[in-house]
């Protein structure tokens, strides 16, 4: 359920070794990245909307794709076209602990001491969530990584998270760019022309709604939307 062609127990595997933090797009490896790709038909009317993941000290992938579903190194729509690395350094993931109850202190050495550590537990937690676009999705899985992680000092969610990548992530290549906006360009020429007003009136109208609906549900309605 949450491997595809790998085993659930090799979900997080070298947690103590030393991996490369060298991107490889050839191979889909991205340390310690967050990754982007357009969606289908969504991201052919508003092209910074997309599917989103979040990757392994190795570089493999992992996403959240469906109800109950965390997929390994198996990116849902198609092999990224944008990345941005964290800095671990700009994370907090030892486990601190100051009592004195030796159970509790075993209890935690179990919990978030790896970059691996938190993505497990997110991966945990997901396999158990339905999915839905509006209220738990991929941007809500990634999110609730990187607030694992204390990745500056966390508090991140759906919308700052995917203005983050926006703003930030690096394209792999040039011919990322052309299969990411191409779509786009098509779609609004096509629309202008047999459209024309009209059609700007109703993609406004929806992206309006979109976007509204992810702001209200993540700062005025705070559980509506998952983490």
């Amino acid at each position: 359920m949450g491997s595809n062609g790998e085993p659930e127990h090799s979900l997080m595997i070298g947690d103590t070794e030393t991996h490369s933090m060298q991107i490889d797009p050839k191979r889909s490896r991205f340390p310690c990245c967050i990754v982007w790709t357009p969606l289908p038909v969504l991201s052919w009317f508003v092209p910074f909307i997309g599917h989103i993941g979040i990757c392994r000290e190795d570089g493999v992938i992992l996403d959240f794709a469906g109800p109950n579903f965390v997929c390994v190194d198996n990116f849902a729509f198609g092999a990224p076209t944008r990345f941005l690395q964290i800095s671990k350094e700009k994370c907090c993931i030892s486990a601190a602990y100051d009592g004195n109850d030796e159970s509790e202190q075993s209890e935690r050495g179990r919990d978030i001491v790896t970059w691996n550590d938190a993505l497990r537990k997110s991966t945990q937690e997901y396999q158990h969530h339905s999915y839905n676009i509006f209220t738990c999705n991929c941007h809500s899985f990634v999110a609730n990584g990187l607030n694992r992680l204390k990745f500056q000092a966390g508090g991140w969610n759906v919308v700052n998270l995917a203005v983050f990548i926006f703003l930030k992530g690096q394209w792999v290549s040039k011919a990322a760019i052309v299969r990411t906006y191409l779509p786009f360009i098509i779609v609004l020429g096509l629309g202008l022309t047999f459209g024309g007003g009209t059609f700007l009136t109703y993609l406004a109208i929806f992206l309006f709604v979109l976007v509204g609906w992810f702001l209200l549900g993540t700062y005025c309605f705070r559980k509506l939307i998952n983490l």
